[in-house]
């Protein structure tokens, strides 16, 4: 697999710090007063933020606290959605954005009776459909399994791979259209602590080479810090849109499980303090 040298060139600094030139134009996703409404209770609650381009934003919070439906509505797939919500400068759910986002969720989204090869052969047709584009086809396929480190695995039976396994081809999956904006819903749970650092090194790889923008959800705080900025989600409620570094430097933290503590005893204290 690829790996991501924080101390190579232009990666100089932590991603907490996030102190080198940041893309120009607009963000990939701004959201104002973005609300979703589910039966009777809100699952989002006006929410107001921005995801800029060509960098590593996570999405963390607790389990049921909003951030899978925060990333179906950016993809275009949640219903009563309320606000407004941009997406790489065109309204969420834009059929032409189809093809500019990758869209990983929590269960692996491959044919079990397939071979990896076979899974990412069929949706590379789908995307890129026809016999003159056969090549580059094969070429994306190809890079995509490097990308994900399962070239041992071309051949396997997605039905024989471990949990793992599946959620790197579900990623290879999603890297087939070189999407401007990769939106990866959970995509750790359950890997080993190497499996872990490697696929982080493959996301900072991808956004530093391909100005790809990510945004990464996670109940697991201490992926925070391999992040270059972080939205901070709590029952619905946006708590913090902010680097690491500033994140603890503001709350006078060590850690950003800490700042998300001090956050949440703060709300509590006093709600119009969030942010």
């Amino acid at each position: 697999m690829v790996n991501y040298d924080p101390n190579s060139a232009g990666n100089s600094t932590s991603p907490g710090r996030d102190t080198t030139p940041g893309p120009q134009g607009a963000p990939a996703v701004t959201a104002r007063s973005l609300t979703v409404v589910r039966g009777d209770r809100q699952v989002l609650k006006a929410l107001d933020f921005t995801v800029p381009r060509a960098r590593i934003t996570g999405l963390l919070g607790p389990s049921g606290c909003g951030k899978s439906t925060l990333m179906r509505a950016i993809v275009g797939t949640q219903a009563k959605v309320t606000g407004t919500l941009t997406v790489l400068g065109a309204p969420a759910g834009t059929p032409a954005l189809r093809e500019r986002i990758g869209y990983v969720t929590q269960d692996p989204s491959v044919y079990q009776d397939l071979t990896v090869r076979q899974n990412l052969d069929y949706f590379a047709a789908v995307l890129n459909p026809g016999r003159a584009h056969r090549a580059a086809r094969a070429e994306a396929v190809t890079r995509a399994i490097t990308d994900v480190d399962l070239t041992s695995h071309a051949d396997d039976l997605a039905g024989r791979l471990s949990g793992g396994q599946l959620s790197r081809v579900s990623l290879a999956v999603a890297l087939l259209g070189t999407p401007e904006l990769l939106v990866l819903d959970e995509p750790t749970v359950g890997l080993d602590p190497v499996l872990r650092r490697d696929l982080w090194n493959l996301f900072h790889t991808i956004a530093a080479t391909r100005g790809t923008t990510l945004l990464v959800s996670s109940h697991v705080m201490d992926e925070a810090e391999r992040c270059h900025r972080l939205l901070l989600l709590r029952e619905g409620v946006l708590l913090a849109e902010d680097t690491p570094d500033d994140l603890r430097t503001r709350t006078a933290t060590e850690t950003v499980e800490q700042a998300f503590l001090h956050l949440v005893d703060e709300t509590a204290t006093h709600p119009e303090a969030s942010r």
